[in-house]
């Protein structure tokens, strides 16, 4: 474990005025600093009411504050937590207070860093915090806390130690080779490597599901001038965001707004109306509009119910499948006329988005189909960002290489080197190497030098 020198303090709540605020402090000088400030012993996960007075004697607060000693704490070091009275001014005394006891100001991110260090948790469960903090819908707060309390770095245990295992088997024949060991069973191997393969890559699928947890599910509302789109994006964000009018083509740029429709987070984005024959400015809206169909995750395609509609420009319609579009008619408050037939069978929803008629259908239907977009990876949530699909990808490539050297009945040592590269890519997303293991396994499994 690792234990620095110098204790760290910062304010570990949002800087304005609330109610309240919370100070923390990390390090060797903690307990030093209960007794100094507050003349009372260090008394382990005990909420103690007391003055604040500073070096000078000088009471700036009433507070409440709690020790944690080390390593049963946050960062696995003794830390000093101090509730205070709300006011930034108030806050900013005692940080500067304590700075002048022998502390410093923390870095970003070094209270989680130094848990990390200190063993308290793996990468994976550091950068839920984070997403824990950002978390803006119930999945994405449901993906966090599973992966802050280890999904992730149980998935990735249970991967590695079947990696090492098979290590194992091919390196013995590597540096032990005149001990008396049964012949080398390479199909064995290649079907261990080939489970690998497999559940590294169901780990991989849930990257799209990560991102669109972290980041919300970009959903582009199109269709022509005057069917509703912007009367849709009013109806779903509760309140008037965009400017409606009868005058169609009114939309010439797309405006975006993230709601929450059920534990989902949905990025909202009104393009401008599909004018068949636009007017200069309407065709440069249409054109940022193409541009946000090609990073849309849903499509709400919306058409007037009440008048035939026409086909969509093929640059967008190649964009729009069964899985992500939902057909919007509108207006069904009015006489509506039997709908022309849309190139595909989409599913689709009858509403009024003038007086919200068909709203909770609407939702309904847009909850399954962002539910859609996960991967099941036994009953936890498991959503991976970007820095873990980026160490997967590379251990399956891995992986697959040392498939290849298999099939190719190619030196051990070849295939042991692409089996140890991918080791150290799934290694990368826990931030733990340890080649021992490796040599752990080795004797326990085949007892050589007995």
């Amino acid at each position: 474990m690792l234990f620095p020198s110098d204790t760290i303090v910062a304010l570990a709540t949002p800087v304005g005025t609330s109610a309240l605020a919370l100070i923390r402090a990390s390090g060797p000088a903690a307990s030093t600093l209960v007794e100094k400030i507050f003349a009372r012993p260090p008394l382990p996960r005990t909420a103690q009411h007391a003055d604040y007075r500073d070096a000078q004697g000088i009471l700036i607060d009433d507070v409440l504050f709690t020790f944690f000693s080390g390593p049963n704490s946050f960062t696995g070091e003794d830390c000093l937590e101090i509730s205070c009275h709300g006011n930034p001014f108030i806050a900013q005394k005692i940080l500067a207070d304590l700075l002048t006891q022998g502390c410093r100001s923390a870095e970003p991110g070094e209270f989680s860093k130094r848990a990390f260090l200190n063993g308290r948790m793996d990468l994976s469960q550091a950068e839920a915090v984070m997403d824990l903090i950002h978390a803006r819908s119930d999945q994405a707060l449901a993906a966090a806390n599973q992966q802050l309390r280890g999904s992730l770095g149980r998935h990735m245990a249970d991967l590695t130690t079947r990696l090492i295992k098979t290590l194992a088997q091919i390196e013995a024949y590597i540096d032990f080779p005149d001990e008396d060991l049964p012949d080398e069973n390479r199909q064995s191997i290649d079907r261990e490597i080939d489970i690998l393969i497999k559940d590294t890559s169901r780990l991989l699928a849930t990257s799209y599901y990560g991102a669109l947890l972290r980041e919300g599910i970009k959903t582009v509302i199109l269709g022509e001038p005057n069917a509703g789109k912007s009367s849709l994006l009013n109806c779903l964000v509760g309140r008037e965001r965009a400017l409606v009018s009868s005058e169609p083509g009114t939309t010439r740029d797309y405006l975006e707004e993230p709601i929450i429709i059920g534990p989902y987070c949905l990025r909202l984005i009104d393009t401008a109306g599909l004018n068949p024959v636009p007017a200069p400015l309407e065709k440069r809206g249409i054109e940022k509009s193409l541009e946000q169909t090609t990073q849309a995750d849903l499509f709400l395609w919306v058409i007037d119910a009440t008048r035939p509609h026409l086909d969509l420009p093929s640059a967008f319609s190649q964009r729009l499948t069964v899985k992500n579009t939902l057909v919007v008619y509108n207006k069904c408050d009015l006489s509506v006329i039997a709908p022309s037939p849309l190139p595909l069978t989409f599913p689709f929803v009858r509403i009024s988005a003038l007086n919200a008629t068909g709203l909770t259908a609407l939702q309904d239907v847009l909850v399954e189909m962002a539910a859609s977009f996960q991967v099941n990876i036994g009953s936890e949530v498991i959503a991976i960002n970007a820095r873990h699909a980026q160490a997967l990808e590379q251990a399956k490539k891995c992986l697959q290489a040392a498939k290849v050297k298999l099939a190719e009945n190619s030196y051990s040592e070849l295939l042991s080197s692409d089996l140890r590269s991918a080791l150290e890519s799934f290694a990368q997303i826990s931030g733990k190497i340890d080649h021992e293991r490796v040599l752990d396994e080795l004797f326990a499994s085949f007892c050589i030098g007995k």
